[in-house]
Formats: C-alpha cells, sequence, structure tokens
C-alpha cells in the first residue's frame, strides 16, 4: 500500500527589487521541501553578470560551498557562495523561478529557469550541503551592484 501526506504550499508578500543589494525572506518554517524563487523584471543598474540565492539558518546565511552554474544563449558563469542565476545587468532583466528541493539531511539542489532578455533565456542548477535546518532565503546581486527594477517571491512547501 502507499501512503499520501497532502502537502502545505505558503506564498510570502512580494518584495521590490528596486534598491539595495539583497532582499531577505525569513521566518520559513522546518520541514520545508521546497522553495520556489520567484523574478519578475529584476534588474541590476550595474555590470552585475547576475544574482545569487542563497540559503540561511538560525546561525545566518551560508555563503560558502555551493555548487552552482547559469547559462545563457551565449555563455555563463559558476558560483560557491550561492545559487547563480545570470542576467541583471541592464538593459536586461529576469523573469523566472529558481525551484530549490530539500533531499534530507540538509541538503538541497536547485534548478532554474528564465527569461533573460527578447533573444535569450537563462538555465543552471546547483546543490548545498546546508549544515542546518533552513529558515531564510536571501537574493542578492553578484558584484554588488543596486537592484533597480522588478520584484522577487518566493513560495515554500512543507
Amino acid at each position: 500500500s502507499s501512503s499520501f501526506t497532502a502537502s502545505t504550499m505558503t506564498l510570502a508578500t512580494t518584495k521590490a527589487s528596486t534598491s539595495g543589494t539583497s532582499v531577505e525572506f525569513t521566518g520559513i518554517p522546518s520541514g520545508v521541501k521546497r522553495i520556489s524563487v520567484m523574478f519578475r523584471g529584476v534588474r541590476s543598474s550595474a555590470s552585475d553578470v547576475g544574482l545569487l540565492v542563497q540559503l540561511g539558518t538560525s546561525s545566518g546565511f551560508k555563503t560558502s560551498g555551493y555548487a552552482s552554474t547559469t547559462h545563457w544563449g551565449g555563455g555563463g558563469t559558476s558560483d560557491t557562495t550561492g545559487f547563480a542565476m545570470i542576467g541583471i545587468a541592464t538593459p536586461n532583466n529576469i523573469s523566472g523561478i529558481m525551484t530549490i528541493a530539500h533531499m534530507g539531511s540538509n541538503v538541497f539542489v536547485a534548478s532554474h529557469s528564465g527569461k533573460y532578455n527578447a533573444n535569450n533565456g537563462a538555465f543552471g542548477g546547483g546543490d548545498v550541503d546546508l549544515g542546518g535546518t533552513v529558515d531564510r532565503v536571501k537574493i542578492k546581486t553578484i558584484s554588488g551592484g543596486a537592484f533597480d527594477a522588478g520584484s522577487v517571491n518566493i513560495m515554500y512547501e512543507s
């Protein structure tokens, strides 16, 4: 016989990505199995190649140990400080979703796809051993430039 447990999905409140270098979501409950990070028209005024999504615990955000790559039609980049997503340097912007799934033992895998500009998409993925229970997510610029357009939100499932 098989068993089925209904999941609960919670949509956070959308936050603007129109200033500053990061947007944070906190208060994610323990036992979360999947986090979806949604982007709509996210852009940086600087020469940031892309953005990073970092997971965190009650001790703070994890800033190392990620194995992450992101690509578009003409190239890509890798990053070890977060899950990278290419495509926010003006005039480009990102609209899409990054899905982060819990594999057990505080290990998470990520996959993303989205619109980068009128002619290209962005795609990639990665993994990280968080070393603790996830309770927060940060979306930040890679090079420290300021966000100047768009919005972000998360949805989590437990």
